[in-house]
């Protein structure tokens, strides 16, 4: 136990005070959690055990802040039995209470779900309405005061509505994963995750560092008032409204613990499309007598409980490289790591992206040395960077020709190429697997080993040679009978009549993906007219630049591909534009016909993709990105960076749900 304090306060000092951790939050948890088992078991607690604190120290050249009421930690659930456990807990505190005072019952509890945000908890206080302090949390009682930083904080208010004396409310300071994004395109030192980035900027007594991370914040609680009480969550959460604060869209009521569990469940599967750090939900009784009645413990508000998230971060040692060849030619580094558990699946290999990841992330001379990786929405991991500051790693040998045909190999920018197109087996195999695939051609049966199978036994090396194949030549293939050979004929012979934006991203055209080959089969609507496209029609379309259009323009001049589409022409293949839908009777007169138009942040009444049809009916075209070219930027709850730049751009902006609702309504959607 005396160990485990030690090892667990050293990791509170780094993790606090250095923000310099060396652990992700998930191995921490099983350093407390042995220790709060054996103090569990033994009976006994050392006076100096981070059991008994919240924890934290406090950096030199920072004054100190007494908070007005303490901030409290929250105790943990990680599964459903742990929840219905805190609430048990709960209903039979509340049934002693009401034993007791039967003339005034507390009520059946119901109960909030709020996001439990991963950034750094802030303390803010506004004395006569105007905000004369804000700190950290520093250990629960005593923080360090960072007004001059909090101060660059836009979203946060410098005076508020409310007038009558003190009050200190709570929230969280966040780098928003877009603002993140954006900032280390032209950073010289950019930054490995949004969490750090943001506790660094607030702990920096250099305030232009803090103001050019752009950083935002949720507030979620009032924590101390001298004037004023609430009787729910509920009304507080208005007052936090009514007094210009930001508050999260995702805090929902609920009356029973099984929709709250279903609630936390859905937070779960949207997380990664949120534009910021998440790491649990946070559940808590809705009404504040009962909050009274319940108290606390001497470290948590038994009023409350944290629903922890499987961790997508860790630690783990880079152990070697290999390079990987794919459809375009393209190297992509895959480290291979000391095996670690993340997101609930063992991890051993990451991707690098590129030799210049590689060298921004500073592992050039990284193999042995401990990194940070990163899991999310179920994809390969990726290296974040190192964990430490050491140099003395082996180093990471770049090839200098192709590991899959010998070819020598050619620079590009930040990437590696091989340039051998015609005789390069991976490249080959990817091209034919990625046109028969889901979002291209559609080919149903078919996958890269089928792939694999039909260039080395039928010497099929460009995906125009499918639709020669023969029954008799498939049941010459290994696992291949009459049955397996007829299904894929048949879906090949289905493939043919596939939409023209399918078609024009299954021939993998370079820098084009999904959302560009849409927006060429919705302008030109022929195959015919996107092949004589030129550079300067191409850059008048919205997404497209000058090195999109220059690689399209170059693909469509190659006599290879021209060689290829027309051979799967002459074998049927047609692929066609669908008349576009009739717009509705006010479309023409609609305020978004004719106009450029970008989505970002949430919306509460529909999704972005409902949003954006509705926008596609009224003859506006809907982009992804911001730029001189965007008419209108609809901005709902939680946007980030693109409305940052329409601001900067001078680009009108919808931010009230309300109006874009009435324009729909007077358009007919």
């Amino acid at each position: 136990m005396e160990a485990l304090i030690a090892e667990i306060s050293r990791h509170n000092y780094l993790y606090y005070t250095l923000d310099q951790p060396e652990l992700t939050d998930k191995e921490y948890d099983v350093l407390y959690d042995r220790l709060v088992r054996l103090e569990r078991e033994t009976g006994v607690v050392y006076p100096n055990s981070p059991t008994r604190r919240v924890g934290g120290e406090l950096l030199i050249g920072f004054e100190p802040h007494r908070h007005k009421a303490r901030l409290w930690s929250l105790d943990k659930a990680q599964n459903h039995e742990q929840l219905l456990a805190w609430l048990a807990r709960v209903e039979k505190l509340v049934a002693q209470y009401n034993k007791d005072h039967e003339e005034d019952p507390l009520p059946q509890p119901t109960f909030v779900v709020e996001l439990k945000f991963d950034g750094l908890t802030l303390n803010l206080t506004y004395e006569d309405g105007e905000l004369v302090q804000a700190a950290t949390r520093g250990n629960g009682v005593v923080g360090e005061g960072i007004l001059p930083q909090v101060k660059t904080i836009r979203s946060i208010p410098l005076s508020i509505p409310y007038r009558d004396g003190v009050i200190e409310v709570q929230g969280e300071g966040l780098m928003f994963l877009s603002v993140l994004e954006e900032y280390n395109k032209t950073a010289a030192d950019p930054l490995k995750n949004a969490r750090n980035a943001a506790a660094g900027a607030l702990r920096n007594l250099n305030t232009s560092v803090t103001a050019s991370r752009h950083l935002d914040a949720f507030i979620y609680n009032v924590g101390y008032s001298d004037g004023i009480r609430f009787s729910n969550h509920r009304e507080m959460v208005e007052f936090l409204k009514d007094n210009r604060f930001k508050v999260n869209s995702e805090t929902h009521y609920y009356d029973s613990i099984e929709e709250v569990a279903e609630q936390v469940e859905r937070i779960a599967e949207i997380r990664h499309g949120m534009d910021y750090l998440i790491d649990g939900a946070v559940v808590k009784v809705t009404d504040f007598r009962t909050r009274e009645a319940l108290g606390y413990t001497d470290k948590f508000p038994r009023w409350a409980v944290a629903f922890k998230f499987e961790a997508e971060e860790a630690t783990t040692t880079l152990r070697s490289v290999s390079w990987e060849v794919g459809r375009t030619g393209k190297l992509t580094p895959v480290a291979k790591v000391d095996p670690v558990e993340l997101a609930g699946v063992t991890v051993q290999n990451c991707t690098l992206n590129n030799i210049g990841d590689i060298e921004r992330k500073n592992l050039k001379f990284g193999l042995g040395t401990l990194v940070y990786i990163r899991r999310s929405n179920d994809v390969i991991p990726e290296i974040l960077g190192k964990a430490t500051e050491e140099t003395d790693g082996e180093e990471i040998v770049y090839p200098i020709v192709c590991p899959a045909c010998g070819t020598p190999l050619e620079l590009r920018g930040a990437h590696i190429f091989c340039p051998n197109r015609l005789g390069c087996r991976p490249q080959l195999i990817g091209r034919i697997a990625h046109f028969a695939s889901r979002d291209a051609m559609d080919i149903e049966t078919f996958s890269v080993a089928t792939a694999e199978q039909l260039y080395e036994s039928l010497g099929v090396n460009d995906p125009s040679g499918l639709y020669s194949l023969t029954l008799e030549q498939l049941l010459t293939l290994d696992r291949f009978g009459e049955k397996k050979a007829a299904n894929l004929l048949a879906a090949l012979e289905k493939s043919k009549e596939r939409d023209l934006s399918s078609f024009l991203f299954a021939l993998g055209i370079p820098n084009t993906g999904k959302k560009t080959t849409s927006v060429l089969a919705e302008h030109f609507r022929s195959l015919d007219r996107v092949m004589a496209a030129t550079a300067e029609d191409l850059i008048a379309l919205p997404d497209v630049g000058g090195i999109v259009a220059d690689s399209i323009v170059s693909f469509f001049a190659d006599p290879l591909m021209q060689e290829s589409i027309a051979r799967m022409r002459a074998a049927g293949v047609n692929p066609r534009m669908e008349e576009p839908e009739a717009l509705p009777a006010a479309a023409e007169d609609s305020f978004f016909n004719g106009k450029t138009v970008v989505l970002t942040g949430t919306l509460s009444s529909m999704s972005r993709d409902e949003a954006g049809k509705k926008l596609e009916r009224l003859g506006a075209k809907v982009t992804g990105s911001v730029s001189k070219k965007t008419d209108l930027v609809i901005a709902g709850e939680s946007a980030g960076s693109k409305l940052i730049k329409a601001r900067e751009l001078g680009i009108a902006v919808i931010e009230d749900e309300e109006e874009l609702l009435r324009l729909f309504r007077e358009s007919g959607v």
